[in-house]
């Protein structure tokens, strides 16, 4: 990337609408019939190379797998619609995407980044990128402050929005403006929200980024990233490195992430409807210290996501703090009947965990406290289930726990006796 200071960008308006809807698109986008048989679903492309007709003539646009793959293709086709992208491009992981864009970086730029990332994104800011040369600065305002931070040698501002776990939402075309008068790039993760609630391109932002793994794919059964963009250069670029360092995803991967992107807008419209549920009745909780969801009006940025996510949703991902501390953090998380003790997110099935023993633990306290990652913050992931169901669920986890806790703390188990066996 070859951004600098004395070089401004300018901050594209917002996409004009495109002339199908979500549904439409994530259905057939990158989804042609096959001409030979007629067939509706595309078949899997499982061959590593390509017929070539004469030397360095290939029979279609195919030559070898690495480089570029039908399957590959299709879906990236598809996710570029959705996201109102002129390109895509996907990876073995979220985790892959990330390095493939700082690898982009020459040994000497400046990143700065949200302080509540993912933990992966921490662990690779801090650990791989320093490793070749890239220094990352971390903000928790970076709306406010991200002048004050800017070089000579910043190439590259990174978002997430909403932020894992603690749900903060960032104004993406407050600091693509910003950051755009200095030649900077801008990348947002849009992992917590999908393509249908949020489109960061629309709002500014040069790269929007994916964990597959999550909402695209939402089955829980792939691993895979994205990228989608409108540069050409930024193809060019990243698409040299997809090749050259080859973190990309198989055939057979790339067509269920296609198929699970199919009905995205169904599940996120329903884990919306759940998220929604569950926060309200956590928020009532008296065992609850606070809750984090964008979709309700207690959220200190809820007019952010009234401006950037579509018709104000808030996701199917939430996350609160529980009156007990750690313990009824664990407990809680292990006394959930129909949410399961996992990591991950966007699946169709309901996850609970606790990011400061889990997704976040490599992250010292200190620094996981001053964003608000407390050892009492439990994570949630709500999936399509009945949203009363997981209501109740919530509601007899948290009620359970909270006592059972309290009992071990003042010295009595569950059965009346003292010790700290109770559970």
């Amino acid at each position: 990337m070859t951004a600098h200071s004395d070089q401004p960008i300018a901050t594209p308006p917002r996409a004009p609408s495109p002339i199908h809807g979500f549904g439409t698109l994530a259905v057939h986008a990158g989804s042609p019939h096959d001409p030979a048989t007629g067939a509706v679903i595309e078949a899997i492309s499982l061959s590593t190379t390509f017929a070539q007709t004469a030397v360095g003539k290939p029979v279609g646009e195919y030559e070898y797998s690495r480089s570029s793959n039908p399957n590959r293709r299709n879906f990236e086709v598809m996710v570029a619609a959705l996201e109102h992208a002129k390109h895509a491009l996907a990876f073995s992981s979220g985790s892959a995407t990330t390095a493939n864009i700082l690898q982009s970086l020459a040994a000497g730029s400046h990143v700065i980044s949200v302080s509540d990332v993912y933990g992966g994104t921490h662990r690779y800011f801090t650990q791989v990128a320093k490793a070749h040369g890239v220094k990352v600065t971390f903000t928790p305002e970076i709306e406010f402050d991200i002048s004050e931070h800017i070089t000579e040698a910043t190439k590259l501002v990174w978002i997430e929005t909403p932020s894992n776990p603690t749900l903060r939402l960032v104004d993406i075309r407050a600091v693509a403006t910003a950051a755009h008068k200095h030649g900077i790039l801008v990348v947002v993760d849009n992992t917590f929200l999908s393509p249908y609630i949020q489109n960061p391109l629309d709002h500014g932002a040069d790269i929007v980024v994916h964990s597959v793994t999550k909402y695209i794919n939402g089955h829980s059964d792939v691993v895979m990233g994205v990228a989608a963009f409108n540069s050409d250069e930024l193809l060019a670029r990243l698409s040299f490195l997809q090749n050259a360092i080859g973190a990309i995803p198989s055939a057979f991967d790339s067509w269920l992430a296609h198929r699970g992107a199919k009905t995205l807008h169904l599940r996120a419209r329903e884990a919306t409807v759940n998220a929604t549920a569950v926060a309200i009745a956590l928020e009532a909780s008296p065992h609850v210290i606070s809750v984090n969801y964008p979709g309700i009006d207690s959220h200190p940025h809820r007019a952010i996501a009234l401006k950037q996510h579509r018709n104000g949703m808030g996701g199917g991902m939430l996350s609160f703090r529980i009156r007990g501390g750690h313990a009824a953090a664990e407990r809680f998380c292990q006394l959930t009947k129909i949410f399961t003790l996992a990591e991950s997110l966007g699946g169709v099935e309901s996850l609970v965990e606790v990011p400061s023993s889990m997704t976040h633990a490599g992250i010292p306290k200190e620094q996981r406290e001053v964003v608000g990652v407390f050892d009492d913050l439990v994570r949630i992931s709500c999936g399509v289930e009945d949203a009363e169901d997981l209501r109740a669920d919530v509601l007899q986890a948290i009620e359970r726990a909270v006592a059972e806790t309290a009992k071990v703390g003042s010295g009595v188990n569950g059965n009346g006796v003292n010790g700290t066996n109770g559970f």
